[in-house]
């Protein structure tokens, strides 16, 4: 598990692990939007969001690469389109990059996010973890 640059060489159980931690991220998002009120802080439940897409886009890199995201989470997107190729849609690209573009205003920022903003997002997220599971199908 060396470290190089923005990425980190990881083991071959790496994919799985965060697949599993993907997935349990993806589970909080879900139940943290559904109990929010409607003029409720939705900063927390966004957050899972951020975090299940970082954990799916580090699947898919572990598993194609044997390398994860280290630095910035724009360089997420960057390692993603090197470990996948032409087999990364650029739809899937937006999706990723909605997604992380909020990350540090919603993590450290001091706008409150609205439960709109967290259920949009929550259905970006959905659509990026479908396609992320068929990406990973047979291969963990």
């Amino acid at each position: 598990m060396t470290r190089s640059g923005p990425s980190k060489t990881v083991d071959k159980d790496a994919a799985r692990r965060r697949l599993l931690n993907a997935r349990a991220f993806l589970a909080a998002a879900k139940d943290a939007v559904t109990l929010l009120d409607d003029g409720g802080n939705a900063n927390p439940a966004m957050s899972q969001i951020v975090n299940a897409a970082i954990a799916f886009t580090d699947a898919l890199t572990a598993e194609r690469s044997g390398k994860i995201n280290q630095q910035s989470h724009a360089g997420a997107v960057g390692l993603l389109r090197s470990a996948l190729g032409r087999d990364l849609p650029q739809s899937q690209v937006r999706i990723l990059q909605r997604i992380l573009g909020d990350k540090d205003e919603i993590q450290y920022g001091i706008h409150v996010g609205r439960r709109a903003d967290a259920e949009k997002l929550l259905q970006d997220l959905e659509t990026f973890a479908v396609w992320a599971e068929e990406q990973l199908v047979g291969r963990l």
